[in-house]
C-alpha cells in the first residue's frame, strides 16, 4: 500500500514540476508581449523607469502565470524527490525559448534546437531513473532529519561559506569573478529548497486537521526560507546586472542544482539504496541537461542553420583540399567565378611571397 502511495505521491510531483516549467516559460513570453505592445503605444518603457506596463493585462497574465509556476513548484516538493524536481526546472528556459521562436520571431538557431532536444533527453533519463526518497510524512520525522549530524555539518558549511563570500570575497572579487554572486545564490538556494520541503509537509499536516501552527519547526522553517529567498534574489539580481545573461543563467542551474542535489542526499538519503545503474542514469540525464542549457545559451547569437551546413561543409573541404580544388569550384560556379577567383589569385600571391618569389611582386 505505501509503495502504491509513494509512486502516487511520485506521478503527482512530476506532473506539478512540469507543469510548474510551462507556467514559468510560458509568463517570460506574456510578459515580454505585453512590454512590446506598451513600446509600440510610445508609452515610457521599463528600463528607462515606467511604469505603464501595470495597466496592461499581458503584463499581468505573466505575472499571474508565474505565481501559478511557483505555487506548482513549490507544491511538487511536497511530493518528490528534489533530485528530480529541481532538474526539471531546466524546462521552463526550453519552453521560453520555443515558444519566444513562436510569438516573439526570435529565431532559434541549430544550436538551440539540439540543446533543447539534448535537454529534453535528460529530463526523460533523469525522471526514469529518479531516486526514491525516505518517507517523511509528520514535522517531528522532519525535525530528526534536520538534526541529524550529517546535514548540521553540511548546513554549518554552507552558512560559513556564504558568510565569507558575502563579507570577505564578495566586496573584493565580485564585480569582476562571475562566480562569488552564483555561489551565494546557488548554495543558499539548497537550504531554501530543505524547507520548501519542510513546509511542504506541514501544509499536508494541516491540510489533516493538525495542530502544525503550534509546531515551532513549521514558523522556523517559513522564517528561513523568507531569508533565503530574499539572500538568493538579491545576489543574482546582482549577477545578472553585472554579467551576461547567457553566462549567468547556465552557470547558476549547474552550480544552483549540484547544491540542491547534494543537499537532497544528505537530508532524506535519496542515494542509499540506488542501483548503479540509477545513480549513472540521474548523472548522465544531468549532464545532458547541462550541455542542451548551455547549447541553448551559449550560442543563441550565432546565427547558424541547417542551410548553412552545406556551406561551411564546402568552406572545409576547399581548405583540406587546396587551391585547386577552389579554382575548380570557381568555374563550376559562374555566379560567384568573380569573387572566388580574387580570393584564389589572392591566395597564390601569398603562397608566392611566403617562398620568396619576386614574380608575385
Amino acid at each position: 500500500m505505501s509503495q502504491t502511495r509513494g509512486r502516487y505521491d511520485f506521478c503527482i510531483g512530476l506532473v506539478l514540476a512540469m507543469s510548474s516549467s510551462i507556467f514559468i516559460g510560458g509568463s517570460f513570453i506574456l510578459k515580454k508581449k505585453g512590454l512590446l505592445r506598451l513600446a509600440r503605444k510610445g508609452s515610457m518603457r521599463a528600463g528607462q523607469g515606467g511604469h505603464a506596463y501595470l495597466k496592461e493585462w499581458l503584463w499581468w497574465a505573466g505575472l499571474l502565470s508565474m505565481g501559478a509556476g511557483e505555487v506548482a513548484n513549490f507544491a511538487a516538493y511536497a511530493f518528490a524527490p528534489a533530485t528530480l524536481v529541481t532538474p526539471l526546472g531546466a524546462l521552463s528556459v526550453l519552453v521560453s525559448a520555443i515558444l519566444s521562436s513562436f510569438f516573439l520571431n526570435e529565431k532559434l538557431n541549430l544550436h538551440g534546437k539540439i540543446g533543447c532536444l539534448l535537454s529534453i533527453l535528460g529530463s526523460t533519463v533523469m525522471v526514469i531513473h529518479a531516486p526514491q526518497e525516505e518517507e517523511v510524512e509528520t514535522l517531528n520525522e522532519m525535525s530528526h532529519k534536520l538534526g541529524d549530524p550529517g546535514f548540521v555539518v553540511f548546513a554549518t558549511l554552507v552558512v560559513i561559506v556564504s558568510l565569507i563570500l558575502i563579507f570577505v570575497v564578495g566586496p573584493r572579487h565580485g564585480q569582476t569573478n562571475i562566480l562569488v554572486y552564483i555561489t551565494i545564490c546557488s548554495v543558499i538556494g539548497a537550504l531554501s529548497v530543505s524547507c520548501v520541503k519542510g513546509l511542504g509537509i506541514a501544509i499536508k499536516e494541516l491540510f489533516a486537521g493538525k495542530p502544525v501552527l503550534k509546531h515551532p519547526l513549521a514558523w522556523i522553517l517559513l522564517l528561513s526560507l523568507i531569508v533565503c529567498v530574499s539572500t538568493q534574489i538579491n545576489y543574482l539580481n546582482r549577477a545578472l546586472d553585472i554579467f551576461n545573461t547567457s553566462i549567468v543563467t547556465p552557470i547558476y542551474y549547474v552550480i544552483f542544482t549540484t547544491a540542491v542535489l547534494t543537499c537532497s542526499a544528505i537530508l532524506f538519503k535519496e542515494w542509499q539504496h540506488m542501483a548503479a545503474d540509477d545513480i549513472i542514469g540521474t548523472f548522465s540525464g544531468f549532464l545532458t541537461i547541462i550541455v542542451g542549457i548551455f547549447l541553448l545559451h551559449a550560442f543563441k547569437d550565432v546565427n547558424f542553420t541547417l542551410a548553412n551546413l552545406p556551406l561551411s561543409l564546402r568552406k572545409d573541404e576547399r581548405a583540406a583540399n587546396g587551391t585547386l580544388l577552389s579554382t575548380y569550384d570557381c568555374f563550376e560556379h559562374d555566379e560567384e567565378s568573380t569573387a572566388c577567383l580574387g580570393e584564389v589569385q589572392s591566395t597564390e600571391n601569398l603562397s608566392a611571397r611566403r617562398n620568396g618569389s619576386l614574380s608575385s611582386f
